[in-house]
């Protein structure tokens, strides 16, 4: 009796803590994990700030934002997500996971934070993934993120995210 009460402890913490990674790996997907942080890790210089704030992933692929530092959040910049995909915007302080099924740029920011530059962009790899670059391009930015998405495009060409 004892032993079939530990399998069943030990099956349910797999479910409750493992449930959601097991999960996504069984759909083929993966996690990646974007930190919001007051300082830049790497550069001090650098503040409110999503660490990396470019990544690519593929089709199926789940973007965990984590406000390691309170007082951030995550939302889908208007205007720089593919046409057809849901908008997103995360509450205060509260990690935010983001399943993503179709290639293109996705922009995002925190959005206290926006004009402070504290932007980033998920390029989703596959089919079309340059569909929406243009559009994404051409929205009006405000305040520091007007100096931040230059760098960011330029940073996700040096990566080779921005090419077919």
């Amino acid at each position: 009796m004892k032993i079939r009460h530990m399998l069943t402890t030990i099956t349910m913490l797999g479910l409750v803590y493992g449930g959601p990674a097991m999960a996504n790996e069984a759909a083929g997907g993966d996690t990646i994990e974007v930190q919001m942080l007051n300082v830049h890790p790497e550069d001090p210089r650098q503040r409110m700030v999503f660490y990396p704030r470019v990544v690519e992933v593929e089709v199926g692929d789940t973007v965990t934002f984590v406000p390691t530092e309170p007082g951030h959040q995550s939302s889908s910049s208007k205007g720089m997500i593919p046409e057809g995909t849901e908008a997103w915007r995360g509450r205060f302080n509260q990690p935010l996971s983001i399943t993503f099924d179709k290639p293109g740029v996705y922009g995002y920011q925190c959005d206290p934070h926006v004009a402070a530059g504290m932007v980033g962009l998920v390029v989703v790899d596959g089919e079309g993934k340059l569909d929406n670059l243009e559009a994404a391009k051409s929205v009006r930015q405000v305040g520091l993120a007007a100096r931040a998405w230059p760098e960011i495009w330029q940073e996700a060409e040096a990566l080779g995210y921005l090419s077919e």
